[in-house]
């Protein structure tokens, strides 16, 4: 069974437009009736859909430009996290897309294969078990983006913490103050990871094991937070 509860999270991750404004009756239709995020999450992310119904949209738009789009801190492109501007991203981009084709999923031209919304959409044409199988390979990402929106926006604090779930994520999320942007954290990410491309699903001859995408995942998360916590 495929799951649209990924695709509407994947929307809510997405640049905000009067379309998506107006479709919040039926995400929180398809959130509530699916029953995929677990209760507590869906009480906080209530709040958050609320405000972007009744928002101004250049004014919603703003801000999601403002969280997302001036820095890589919380930038929603994953591989942003894993190897910043390293050499071996090129790489894990092309896994990442032939990914998507073995999916029947084709890229539009300039998209990027590592951009939250658009592997959450993949995801949503996946068979349930599955898409949380390939998920959960992200789980450290997710959560350490959600601790860093936490104190500075607590709705998307709210989206991210309700991805997260679907992954396996029980986390509470801190509410302490983290800095706006700190290059110096991709740079001590990129020192950490070995020099092989990183690769979602199924490892090949070329690429690398689930196993081993879950321990980078894993390390970089520690990373990413000692930095925050540290600062």
């Amino acid at each position: 069974m495929m799951a649209t509860t990924f695709k509407t999270l994947s929307a809510l991750l997405s640049y905000p437009s009067p379309v998506l404004q107006a479709a919040v009756p039926e995400i929180r239709h398809v959130l509530t009736a699916e029953g995929l995020v677990p209760r507590r999450r869906l009480d906080a992310l209530w709040p958050f859909l609320d405000a972007l119904a009744a928002g101004d949209p250049i004014e919603v738009q703003e801000r999601y430009v403002e969280l997302f789009d001036r820095g890589r801190h919380l930038s929603l492109h994953l591989f942003e996290h894993v190897h910043g501007e390293s050499r071996d991203r090129g790489q894990a981009m092309v896994d990442l897309a032939a990914l998507y084709e073995r999916g029947g999923m084709v890229l539009s031209t300039g998209e990027l294969p590592d951009y939250l919304p658009l592997f959450l959409e993949y995801l949503s044409t996946r068979p349930e078990g599955e898409a949380r199988k390939e998920l959960a390979n992200t789980l450290p990402i997710l959560e350490a983006l959600g601790e860093r929106l936490a104190p500075r926006d607590a709705g998307y604090a709210a989206v991210m913490a309700a991805v997260a779930a679907l992954a396996g994520s029980s986390i509470q999320f801190a509410g302490e103050v983290v800095p706006e942007d700190r290059d110096g954290d991709l740079a001590a990410l990129d020192a950490e990871w070995e020099e092989t491309a990183v690769a979602f699903g199924p490892g090949d001859a070329g690429g690398c094991s689930v196993d081993r995408l879950r321990t980078q995942m894993r390390a970089g998360s520690r990373d990413v937070r000692r930095g925050a916590s540290q600062a």
